[in-house]
């Protein structure tokens, strides 16, 4: 069944070039968007029947999520950000409520200083967790989601965080299964006392949608046109698995203890009913 049907008939056929700037990488060559940016160009290129051309480039700007945001808010350079949602930014902008990663930024493990593995093996539950200090970056709507949990957050720029952990700023960093990797064989050259966590994972519900400005719904009716067909031809997945299959494998889900964490900014129209639009880890 159809979550939505998106009627493309109340919007002619154009033969105008739909311009869609999307954020710029916050530091230069970081690939950590990739995927998004693949999704975003598949999407624009399966609806030029209905919506015409396109073009599409990034913001001449570098900078944070929330910047980029309130640029959006603005019309200020750019037309379309990713990011995770929140009942505030789903009041503020036009979300288009698909998963870009299928939920998987919700599935946490934790790089730490080497010396603390023995500690979180003791870790049982979230009780246990608020004893422990996390490092997040400036602005991530992930601050308040642990705050609200009662963990201690410590907030520091993207880059600066993985040297803060090594110097034993605060205890675990948590990233999503699909960026801890990578990160972690860029980041233990510098920082050769960081390990990932053997122990625990940290599972949250946390999707990551794109969002347009209320000014542009026609860009936010392409796109859902877009990511529909997307999931309706197995592109959708296909893109997943191409950026997450090698990650998912070595996180070994069945040895890991799950600490489910409450996500009080999830709004009550995010569709976790729909089986298609999830990773669900297979647990035994």
């Amino acid at each position: 069944m159809l979550l939505f049907c998106v009627c493309v008939s109340a919007w002619p056929k154009s033969t105008t070039t739909t311009r869609v700037i999307h954020p710029a990488d916050e530091e230069k060559g970081d690939p950590r968007f990739n995927d998004v940016k693949e999704i975003l160009r598949l999407a624009l290129e399966k609806t030029v029947p209905e919506f015409g051309p396109f073009e599409l480039r990034a913001s001449s700007q570098h900078t944070n999520g929330l910047r980029y945001l309130n640029n959006l808010a603005n019309d200020s350079d750019l037309n379309v950000v990713w990011s995770s949602t929140t009942e505030s930014k789903e009041r503020n902008y036009l979300p288009i409520r698909i998963p870009l990663r299928k939920g998987l930024l919700g599935y946490r493990l934790l790089l730490v200083h080497k010396d603390n593995q023995a500690l979180l093996k003791n870790v049982k539950n979230l009780q246990d967790l608020k004893k422990f200090s996390v490092g997040q970056g400036v602005g991530w709507d992930d601050v308040k989601l642990y705050e609200a949990n009662g963990i201690d957050v410590i907030e520091a720029k993207y880059s600066n965080l993985f040297r803060m952990l090594s110097y034993k700023r605060f205890d675990f960093f948590p990233r999503g299964i699909s960026e801890i990797y990578a990160e972690y064989e860029k980041e233990s050259v510098p920082n050769p006392d960081l390990v990932i966590d053997e122990h625990l994972l940290i599972h949250y519900p946390w999707p990551y949608y794109f969002f347009v400005s209320k000014t542009n719904p026609q860009l936010h009716q392409r796109l859902e046109l877009g990511l529909r067909k997307m999931i309706k031809d197995g592109s959708f997945d296909a893109i997943f698995w191409k950026y997450n299959r090698k990650a998912i494998e070595a996180v070994n889900f069945k040895n890991r203890r799950i600490i489910h964490i409450q996500n009080h900014l999830l709004p009550k129209e995010t569709p976790l009913n729909d089986a298609r639009l999830w990773f669900r880890p297979k647990l035994h």
